[in-house]
């Protein structure tokens, strides 16, 4: 079933695991093409039925409450990135011989003829932020161009629109490069790893190794990250084109075939005639917003994909001065009696956290929420000369707590006992109160929100909104 002739998919059975973001255009366009479709799903909730409804209008079969059985005569599994592999539905597919595509393997194989090429970017934090950033990097270049994949954009949606692309910016995350064994981009670039995810893969192997699919068959450059070796590993261990080459990127000085920075200038040592003696300008680090730490990498990774793509380096800079990061990330709310307040509710997980405290100076943090199995000690102990307090809120909010007992003994700890969602006007008056002119207030909870908030956004809102009535 590799083609993608529609004749190929005529009167096919294909079982669609789940419904979901992307399960759901999964089917309306496998059905689209003439496939006989059985979607399977685990829950048999009232949202669930009434997409089954909207499907079954179609000519879809649904089973709701069965996720584990195959169904009858099927010759491929489409399924959503959610579904762990230890799903009971993949060992019977395997046992009868039955291959398991994800959502973007199954637009992979749906691109029409003279498709754009995908630039794509994985990594355990800073994709979403790294993808916009090259996306307006290309459109600064005059290139047609879209950030899809993992960022929402659902990618059959667009290489089965009438929008025709000169390239594409994709995020993908290791659920879906998992799933995906015939994907083969032009560049890609790996931009960390760090523990997330562990439940779903099984072992902090088997995430990397998902992420290193990413890098198979690249034709022009697999971009990663020169301060963590993990990237560079997966580079060696990958199987990719002639004349493919290992592009590094580093807060530091760049080495020959690799892009870097020297005395607050972005430059590139790799997309230049002759490596070893030429450098070329690309943007100051000041072009970047905002110029923390990570985000500078990250437009270092976006800039290097561009440049393995023929972008010009007015482009790189015209493009991150466009960029505009999007909410919850390392965004400044307001200062509040010389005291900054920066929210980066989307500081998820301890990776995400570290870079973050890592921005700054002298910080008052907010943390604590659903840890996910994380432990806190690396982190605090990392970020301990930084702290000037803590305010800690939310379910797990015991491991940062004795996590800081243990590395930064000294560090004055609210502990607020609380998890509902009025914690978060009590937690900044806590800040404010530990707080003085110069510091930085910085929400980087290192933790799940949805012990108290629907999400990490409505998290951030609710510190915004607090710093907010602080200064009124």
């Amino acid at each position: 079933m590799g083609s993608t002739e529609v004749t190929d998919w005529q009167g096919k059975n294909v079982t669609v695991a789940g419904l979901g973001v992307s399960g759901i255009p999964a089917a309306r366009v496998l059905h689209g093409l003439g496939a006989v479709v059985t979607v399977v799903n685990d829950g048999d909730d009232e949202r669930s039925r009434a997409q089954a409804a909207d499907l079954e209008a179609l000519g879809v079969t649904v089973r709701l409450g069965d996720g584990a059985t195959l169904p009858e005569g099927t010759g491929l599994i489409v399924t959503t990135p959610g579904w762990k592999p230890d799903k009971p539905l993949f060992a019977a597919a395997a046992e009868a011989g039955v291959p398991v595509w994800g959502d973007v393997e199954l637009a992979w194989r749906l691109r029409g003829p003279g498709a754009a090429p995908w630039l794509a970017v994985t990594g355990t934090n800073g994709k979403t932020t790294t993808v916009r950033m090259l996306a307006s990097i290309l459109e600064a270049a005059g290139l047609r161009t879209a950030a899809v994949g993992n960022i929402g954009v659902s990618l059959l949606d667009v290489v089965l629109g009438d929008t025709e692309y000169d390239v594409l910016a994709v995020e993908l995350s290791s659920y879906q490069l998992h799933w995906a064994p015939s994907l083969r981009a032009h560049s890609a670039a790996v931009l960390n790893l760090a523990p997330d995810h562990l439940d779903w893969h099984g072992s902090m192997e088997a995430y990397a190794a998902d992420k290193g699919r990413v890098y198979e068959g690249n034709r022009v450059a697999c971009v990663y990250n020169v301060a963590d070796k993990a990237t560079e590993d997966l580079v060696r261990a990958a199987d990719v084109e002639e004349g493919c080459r290992a592009v590094g990127f580093t807060l530091g000085t760049p080495g020959p075939s690799q892009v870097g920075v020297v005395e607050g200038i972005l430059v590139d040592r790799a997309f230049v005639e002759d490596r070893q003696k030429n450098a070329q300008e690309l943007a100051e680090v000041s072009d970047v917003d905002p110029p923390a730490p990570h985000n500078i990498a990250n437009a270092l990774a976006a800039a290097a994909l561009a440049r393995s793509f023929g972008v010009p380096a007015a482009a790189v800079r015209d493009g991150l001065r466009a960029f505009r990061p999007d909410a919850h990330r390392i965004e400044h709310v307001a200062d509040v009696d010389g005291v900054a307040y920066v929210d980066d509710s989307k500081a998820t997980n301890t990776h995400a956290a570290e870079a973050s405290l890592a921005a700054y100076e002298s910080v008052v943090w907010i943390a604590g929420g659903l840890a996910k199995g994380a432990v806190f000690d690396e982190l605090v102990a990392g970020a301990a000369q930084r702290l000037k307090g803590a305010v800690l809120i939310g379910r797990d909010r015991a491991l940062i707590r004795e996590a800081l007992a243990r590395h930064a003994p000294e560090v004055p700890v609210v502990d607020l006992g609380r998890t509902d969602t009025g914690a978060m006007p009590e937690a900044v008056r806590e800040a404010r109160r530990l707080a003085g002119p110069g510091d930085t207030v910085l929400l980087a909870p290192a933790c799940a929100s949805m012990d108290m908030f629907t999400n990490y956004n409505k998290r951030g809102d609710a510190f915004a909104q607090a710093v907010r009535e602080l200064r009124s």
